[in-house]
């Protein structure tokens, strides 16, 4: 966690290096790793990530900065709730400066899975443009700790960049043909592998076979993406998972 002296300093320098990027043809993956490491250098946080989401459960983590963040995300994608999921469904920040002590979380497991974790301090802001909502930014901290309203103003800020970023790659505005937003990583395409398995196997939607997913790797005490690393192995079958 970085503290730099006196007053946060302006996010014009990163909205710089981000423009300039993206003049340079950089890739997205790299325009968002930008944007996550300028967030844990100006502010109080020890980690941030980056993911694009749609209604329909499709959730794409595109950049974490360390594992601790890595592992939050894991966790969500496996629960189906928390803090993300919170603010994109929402449209607003979730600010959670105390963890231990929140009371009437609307994600009771997700928060009990923080448990045992160096994660003390959560907060998630949607990526939004008008009615256009395409994923959320996660930060979390070690240590108990709210963000001042110059720190969130600095993060939404922050935010406002990733998602036109993301929103003019995702349009092909980048290089013209579209291919910024295809080098986004698909980092759980055994997730989306597996899901396919299942609907196959069980002849069942495709919601259905995540939530099965979800349903045997929350029961199991594992992440759903170790569960469908085994599916795609073929070390378990879509039957193991039908209750």
């Amino acid at each position: 966690m970085t503290h730099p002296p006196g007053q946060f300093e302006s996010l014009g320098p990163v909205r710089a290096a981000i423009t300039a990027a993206l003049l340079d043809q950089a890739s997205g993956v790299e325009v968002v790793r930008r944007l996550c490491q300028a967030c844990v250098e100006l502010l109080p946080v020890d980690g941030a990530s980056v993911s694009v989401m749609s209604d329909s459960d499709y959730r794409e983590t595109l950049y974490a900065s360390d594992e601790v963040i890595a592992h939050i995300e894991a966790v969500q994608f496996t629960l189906g709730e928390g803090p993300c999921y919170e603010a994109f469904h929402g449209g607003r920040p979730v600010l959670v400066p105390d963890l231990a002590a929140a009371v009437a979380l609307s994600w009771p497991l997700f928060a009990a899975e923080m448990v045992d974790q160096p994660v003390a301090a959560v907060f998630a802001f949607p990526l939004q443009s008008g009615a256009i909502r395409i994923g959320a930014m996660d930060l979390y901290r070690r240590t108990p700790g709210w963000l001042s309203a110059e720190q969130v103003a600095i993060a939404l800020h922050a935010v406002d960049i990733a998602t036109l970023a993301l929103l003019a790659a995702q349009a092909g505005t980048l290089d013209g043909d579209g291919q910024a937003w295809a080098d986004l990583p698909l980092h759980r395409e055994q997730v989306h592998q597996a899901t396919g398995m299942v609907i196959a196997a069980l002849e069942i939607p495709a919601a259905q076979a995540l939530a099965r997913l979800r349903g045997y790797a929350f029961s199991a005490g594992r992440l759903v993406d170790d569960v469908a690393r085994d599916l795609v192995a073929r070390r378990i079958s879509p039957y193991d998972l039908d209750p």
